[in-house]
Formats: structure tokens, C-alpha cells, sequence
């Protein structure tokens, strides 16, 4: 009997030390879940918030069902997933949507998402650090700054926009900055709309566009520039960049090399070389702009 006993506390505290301070590998959210539950598929939490500080490093928070599971800030490898077919959202006013503050190794990964700013929230998306971001399947609208704002100070990360919609932010659909060192960001099949820059490539980034759109910016569709850094660099292929202000830009230090796309319909000027330098390929359709100037001062390659 004593050896039973034994046994029996045991496993009791063992699953109390469990219950206090495990952390699991998949975790799970519902539109009516609770924080104070373990976020277990059969016992989900409320929030992204809630369930994050229950999930392990490496691991995944899932949506069981349709809900709004409120903004959070992410600060190691994780993956958030809305899953497919149902609305996984995110409802932000006065704030950041997603705050990606991540270590200098870390992979994040934000999947099938609906990120709405209701005309108040600041930025979508806000990657301060982390090796690498992924944002999939994302439908982030109506923010105040920019849907997704990358502002880095160290080297070696990296961004991916996979089948996205970021439309009708007050700032840049996408923008990209790194003060330390080069940031990569890759753009894919994704759909960026009437926002007052489109995408825009500033201190020390390069991005890379392709398969995509770019639609009714209030000032230029595509930008590059920024006089602290000549490594503004984007390239263009594949993409429609139509019925904006201008179409692509280029301010000091700034440069955009453009190939296989449509640049048609916008009020201003197709390719607005201000300063730095705009490659446009032969292999480009451009028709009906401004009255501007098809090619401003753009060189044809």
C-alpha cells in the first residue's frame, strides 16, 4: 500500500509541475475559448496572446473555428495558423496588429490570417527582429502607418510575402528598412491596393516582386530610395502596376530594374526617376499614362 501511495503522488506532482509550467508543441485558440484553459484542442484558449506563453519554442498555435483572437507580440520561433476556410482574425484599434520581436535566430511564420486596423490600428504587421518572417495566405486592411512595416538593426534576416492582399493603409502597403545591414524580402502572387505607396524598398533593403499586382497607390506604386543608403534595390517581374499616381519611383540611392510586366493607367508618370536609377527591359507593356511622360527619365534595356 505504501508503494502505491508513493506512486500515486508521484504522478501527481508530476502532472501539477506539468500543468504549471509545460509548455505544448501545438496549441489551439477558438472564438469561444478561454486564457485560463491549458489551450488543448478540447480545451482551447481566447487569444493569440494566451495561448503564446503555452506554446514552445518551435511550436504551433492553431484555429479551431471562426473568432478574433486579438493583437500579439511574438518574441520566439512560432508559427500562427488561421487555417483554411473560416475567418481567423485579428481586430486592431490604436495599436500594432502583429509585433514580430523575434531572436536573431528565429523563424516566424504567420499563416491564413485577417488582420484589420478599423481605420485606427498603426501597423499590420511590425517585424523589429528575427531570422526569417513568412507571411502567408494574409488579408491585412485599414491601418493608420503601413500593413506590413519591416524596421531592422541586424544582419543576416530575411522576409517572404506569399498570397497575400494588403489593401487601403494610410502609409505603404509594404515597406522595408534594415539600419544595420542588408534585409531580403521576397514578394509572391500577392496583391497590394490602394494604399498611399504601394511597396517600397528604403534604407538597405532589397526586394524582389514577382507574379503580383500593385493597384491605385494615392502616390507611387512601387518606391525605392533613401539618401542615408544606395542599397534601396527592387526588382520587378511578372507584376501589373496599374492606376496608381506614378508607377514606379526612384529617389537618392535608390534603384528598381523592371522586366516582363504591365505598367499601364496610372495619372502621373509609368516610371518616375527622380534620382537613382530605373532599368526598364523591353520586354515590358506600357500604355496609357500620364501625361507626364511615358518613361520620364528612365533608361530602356
Amino acid at each position: 500500500m505504501k508503494k502505491i501511495n508513493v506512486i500515486t503522488f508521484l504522478a501527481i506532482a508530476t502532472l501539477g509541475t506539468t500543468m504549471l509550467y509545460g509548455q505544448a508543441s501545438r496549441t489551439w485558440v477558438s472564438g469561444v475559448g478561454d486564457d485560463a484553459n491549458p489551450c488543448s484542442r478540447t480545451a482551447p484558449c481566447k487569444t493569440f496572446a494566451g495561448a503564446i506563453s503555452k506554446t514552445a519554442v518551435g511550436g504551433e498555435i492553431d484555429a479551431l473555428d471562426p473568432g478574433g483572437f486579438g493583437a500579439v507580440t511574438i518574441t520566439k520561433a512560432i508559427t500562427i495558423d488561421g487555417g483554411g476556410g473560416q475567418v481567423a482574425s485579428v481586430l486592431v484599434s490604436g495599436t500594432n496588429g502583429i509585433v514580430v520581436s523575434a531572436g536573431a535566430n528565429d523563424t516566424v511564420i504567420i499563416r491564413n490570417l485577417r488582420i484589420n486596423g478599423i481605420s485606427s490600428g498603426l501597423n499590420g504587421i511590425q517585424f523589429n527582429s528575427g531570422k526569417d518572417l513568412n507571411i502567408e495566405n494574409c488579408f491585412i486592411f485599414g491601418f493608420t502607418q503601413n500593413g506590413i512595416n519591416i524596421t531592422l538593426s541586424a544582419t543576416g534576416s530575411s522576409v517572404h510575402i506569399l498570397n497575400c492582399v494588403i489593401k487601403n493603409n494610410a502609409g505603404d502597403g509594404i515597406r522595408a528598412s534594415n539600419s544595420a545591414g542588408i534585409v531580403n524580402v521576397g514578394i509572391e502572387n500577392t496583391a497590394v491596393i490602394l494604399d498611399n505607396v504601394g511597396i517600397e524598398a528604403a534604407q538597405n533593403a532589397h526586394i524582389i516582386i514577382n507574379r503580383s499586382f500593385v493597384e491605385s497607390a494615392a502616390s507611387d506604386g512601387i518606391k525605392a530610395g533613401d539618401a542615408t543608403s544606395s542599397q534601396a534595390q527592387i526588382s520587378v517581374d511578372h507584376t501589373d502596376i496599374s492606376g496608381n499616381n506614378n508607377g514606379v519611383t526612384t529617389t537618392a540611392g535608390g534603384s528598381i530594374a523592371i522586366a516582363d510586366s504591365k505598367i499601364a493607367f496610372n495619372s502621373g508618370t509609368a516610371m518616375n526617376q527622380t534620382a537613382g536609377g530605373i532599368a526598364s527591359f523591353q520586354t515590358n507593356r506600357i500604355h496609357s499614362n500620364g501625361a507626364t511622360g511615358t518613361f520620364g527619365t528612365a533608361n530602356q534595356q
